[in-house]
């Protein structure tokens, strides 16, 4: 089934046979600030009306993603050949099982794609500034075998220019790498901007993956494409899902 125009592909150099999207905010039933595909069923918009939206999601897909309750942590669930109905607590799923869906969802925290080179291995990663001061890129990429065989990309998040913090964010990550002061820009009396995107490349490297692909998103700027939770906290949620081809 063709996706709808509006929703993104990946352009990074994934083998044959590795499949990703990310969600945009059209192609749903919701209205107002959930308008209109809100895949988030803690976001406050009518729990029949997420149901649905997920409903057209899963025509998209070779089954019903593996659904996580986020908390800004580090654990990475790996997915078996056995679905779990419940929603399992994690920010970042990863499988080697064809057909297992891995998805994330988003509303200006950073989704982060991984595949190894050889198309056997995929994972979905939430990453947030908290995930990722925290560790949980480094987590992501040691579930693969080798780091230098894995393939990044970055979905829709807060943009650089928008993503205003206080100092304790910055002093969280120069305490581990001093080097990400350049992913923090002065922005008055104890503001930052900072870089999410710079920020996981950062991390991605130090974890021995060479290059990442995709960013260059504002969630916060491109108000009719994407939802915002610093824009507007009864937001929706994005969804960012990657799979390998099932087996025939």
């Amino acid at each position: 089934m063709k996706l709808p125009a509006d929703w993104i592909v990946p352009d990074w150099p994934a083998p044959p046979g590795v499949r990703a999207f990310a969600t945009t905010r059209s192609g749903g039933v919701s209205d107002g600030e959930y308008g209109t595909l809100n895949l988030g069923l803690a976001s406050g918009d009518d729990p029949a009306r997420v149901a649905r939206n997920r409903e057209i999601l899963r025509a998209h897909l070779p089954e019903r993603p593996q659904w996580l309750v986020q908390r800004h942590g580090t654990h990475v669930e790996v997915l078996g050949s056995a679905h779990l109905h419940e929603a399992l607590v994690a920010d970042g799923a990863t499988t080697t099982v064809a057909g297992r869906v891995c998805g994330v969802l988003t509303a200006d925290c950073l989704p982060l794609l991984l595949c190894d080179r050889e198309g056997r291995q995929v994972a979905a990663v939430h990453a947030g500034w908290r995930g990722l001061a925290a560790g949980i890129v480094e987590r992501a990429v040691k579930t693969f075998p080798d780091p230098e065989r894995v393939l990044a990309w970055m979905g829709p998040a807060i943009g650089p220019q928008s993503f205003e913090v206080g100092p304790e964010v910055r002093e969280a990550f120069l305490a581990a790498d001093p080097g990400a002061e350049a992913a923090f820009a002065p922005k008055g009396p104890g503001k930052y901007l900072a870089d999410l995107y710079a920020l996981a490349t950062r991390r991605l490297a130090q974890a021995g993956v060479p290059q990442a692909w995709g960013g260059g998103f504002c969630t916060l700027r491109e108000s009719q494409r994407f939802f915002s939770y610093r824009r507007h906290q009864a937001s929706g949620r994005l969804g960012t899902f990657i799979w390998r081809d099932p087996v025939d």
